[in-house]
């Protein structure tokens, strides 16, 4: 029979980076707030975090980040104004992101890598299993990738993190995992962790993109782990110890993803994502695709 493990109910999502791929956009205002369509992009990933279930999100930020904090907070006077206007719709979209989960907020301080924002969550997280959700990372709905690894999770407790496959010439851009199939088409057991290895070096095509279901051993492995590539203390190498010994935290799986991601870090791939998810608005997707096909017509 499957084990079954404690519920989880906490999602961590680290916002502190700085945007400077999208400078000078991101010079004031937080590169998470940027929107995809009408939405800033942070919105997404704690909807995403929602759905799965974990209504209890902890945002790791930074200095000049509190526009994220604000947006997630009550606006009396804009809620007011629509009220009095009479403007049912936009008082519902201004109201849907304050009352979406509990969030809480604490400074990341020094920029020392995705490993010590994780770190960072410890006193709000406990001694429970957790989620982490990269607000870079954007996870159609319709493709339920988080929830997925919060089952695994439950039934083979340990670690889980989302893997995707890659071209080998884009390998060196993501950390990279060495992985053994099990009885479930879409789940990979891991027994290793490479960052951003060469081609030529990379165990499979395997990627991690940016969600993780960790069991919180990690915190006492990232108390420990000495900065690595880039000089900042990397996530992959204290999910590369809890691989290597299982006794230590339990197994690490991963969830092999071929559903639409968009990687709103990219400018290009910003881009597209605000296009594909432009198209199939109801609201905006009729008319826009209408001019896209005349824009294209004429480009080419």
């Amino acid at each position: 029979m499957t084990q079954s493990h404690p519920r989880i109910s906490k999602a961590v999502i680290p916002a502190a980076g700085l945007g400077t791929r999208f400078l000078p956009a991101t010079k004031a205002t937080p590169k998470e707030m940027l929107p995809v369509v009408d939405k800033p992009a942070i919105q997404y990933v704690v909807e995403e975090a929602v759905s799965a279930g974990l209504d209890d999100v902890l945002m790791i930020t930074g200095r000049n980040k509190r526009p994220l904090e604000d947006h997630f907070d009550r606006n009396y006077e804009l809620e007011s104004a629509l009220q009095k206007k009479g403007d049912a719709g936009r008082l519902a979209k201004v109201q849907a992101s304050s009352d979406l989960a509990t969030m809480h907020y604490v400074r990341q301080g020094d920029p020392r890598g995705l490993g010590h924002a994780v770190l960072c969550a410890a006193p709000h997280v406990g001694r429970e299993p957790f989620a982490v959700l990269l607000g870079d990372d954007l996870i159609d709905p319709r493709d339920p990738l988080l929830a997925r690894m919060v089952e695994v999770q439950e039934q083979r407790g340990g670690s889980v993190i989302a893997l995707m496959e890659v071209a080998p010439e884009q390998i060196h851009l993501y950390g990279c995992a060495a992985v053994d199939p099990t009885q479930d088409a879409d789940v990979v057991k891991v027994h290793d962790l490479v960052e951003k290895p060469a081609a030529a070096d990379a165990p499979s095509n395997y990627a991690i993109i940016g969600r993780y279901v960790l069991d919180p051993h990690i915190f006492d492995i990232l108390r420990k782990t000495e900065p690595g590539r880039g000089g900042e203390i990397q996530l992959t190498d204290a999910l590369q110890q809890l691989a290597a010994d299982e006794k230590v935290g339990g197994p690490v799986h991963g969830v092999v993803f071929k559903g639409r991601r968009y990687d709103t870090g990219d400018r290009g791939d910003y881009l597209r994502a605000i296009v594909r998810l432009a198209c199939e608005r109801e609201d905006l997707g009729p008319d826009f695709r209408t001019w896209l096909r005349s824009y294209v017509a004429e480009e080419m």
